[in-house]
């Protein structure tokens, strides 16, 4: 029997709902709590190419099958405009310039909550859910972003950037759970989402190949691969299709005078249009101690203290590393770890906590040695 819509004595919650497994639990959870229900399916990319990569019309049916099932209405909202000119222009920008951004986590400040949650304020909604894998909590009197319970899906890293404010207005009921209990819960209340794979990729690229879709926006300049030390060893086709620490599509191999051992990219040199890469994991230009971000976006609003230890994370599913933290003049921070980090990537987000509390986070800027304090 499928649950239905109570009396709504604890207000009435928006959940948005992609079509996936989570956000379909999320919302059976919260009729379960008391709560006046109803979903809202956010089209965040304008698909016109008519590729299969796009699931925006299966997603969108398989949100409206589970909120039928579920005896909820359904909204539906194009943010496309302000996805493209607060996420996606970054996104271009900072590719543009060399660096390797992370566009979900602008999406989740500037769209999910910050857009949708204004979107749900005029609909009458007292807060709004979500299907991330998070929990808000009361740490000393504030509204604080507590990682997720499954520690294999934890999604703090992705909602460093969204304010206190907004995580007050937001509920996170797969938060308390772990992966395998929601596949659960949706099987026995029989939600057609019970099974769906989850999605991966960047939310508007899809499962399509990044190079395909980045080609259509930015004009690729290839240019050549060479070691630190200058000699030519490969071509690349184009500075903005690489990270750090990339093995994958290097095309290096069978060269004379060097060993069978793997190629990484260690560098970028962007006046000269120039892949640098090294040979083995651990070479020591993979590897640095010290980094340095851009402005931090701080949950709170403010940093804990202005020099202290934390823990802390330089990419999604890292485990947590020890690390001092001193707040630099001009709102970013620097940050010692207690052990060598490899291919730490500029653009990519530094993220700071303490204990479970997610403190907040910002884009990584420079790295560089304890022993050369020379900025990479």
């Amino acid at each position: 029997m499928s649950p239905t819509a109570g009396p709504g004595a604890n207000g009435k919650v928006i959940v948005g709902m992609s079509g996936g497994v989570d956000s379909s639990v999320s919302a059976l959870l919260l009729m379960q709590q008391g709560y006046e229900v109803e979903g809202l399916f956010m089209k965040n990319w304008d698909e016109d190419d008519g590729t299969e990569y796009c699931t925006a019309k299966e997603d969108l049916a398989d949100a409206e099958a589970v909120c039928e099932k579920l005896g909820i209405k359904l909204h539906t909202a194009n943010f496309a405009a302000e996805y493209w000119d607060n996420v996606f222009e970054h996104f271009l920008a900072e590719y543009k310039a060399g660096r390797t951004p992370n566009p979900d986590i602008l999406c989740n400040r500037e769209i999910k909550f910050k857009v949708f949650l204004e979107y749900a304020e005029m609909l009458g909604a007292d807060k709004i859910a979500t299907g991330h894998y998070v929990r808000q909590g009361l740490r000393d009197g504030r509204p604080r972003l507590l990682k997720g319970l499954d520690g294999n899906k934890d999604q703090s890293y992705f909602l460093h950037a969204v304010p206190e404010a907004a995580i007050a207005r937001t509920l996170f009921p797969v938060g308390e759970l772990e992966k395998p209990a929601v596949r659960a819960l949706a099987e026995q209340h029989d939600l057609i989402t019970a099974k769906k794979k989850d999605s991966t990729g960047i939310c508007f690229i899809g499962e399509r190949r990044f190079r395909d879709f980045l080609q259509q926006y930015l004009p690729a300049q290839p240019g050549s691969i060479e070691t630190p030390d200058g000699d030519v060893i490969g071509q690349h086709m184009g500075l903005m299709y690489y990270t750090l620490g990339q093995r994958q599509g290097l095309g290096i191999g069978g060269l004379a005078n060097y060993s069978e051992e793997p190629w990484y990219v260690a560098a970028k040199d962007l006046d000269r249009n120039v892949l640098i890469a090294v040979q083995g994991k651990h070479h020591a230009l993979l590897c640095s101690d010290i980094l340095a971000t851009e402005a931090m976006d701080w949950v709170a609003g403010e940093p804990p203290v202005q020099q202290g230890r934390f823990t802390a994370k330089t990419r999604y599913r890292q485990s947590d590393c020890g690390c001092e933290m001193r707040v630099l003049p001009d709102g970013g921070v620097e940050v010692t770890f207690d052990d060598p980090q490899w291919a730490v990537t500029p653009g990519q987000s530094l993220v700071l906590y303490d204990g479970d509390i997610c403190l907040g986070g910002g884009v990584i800027r420079a790295t560089w040695k304890k022993a050369t304090e020379a900025a990479a």
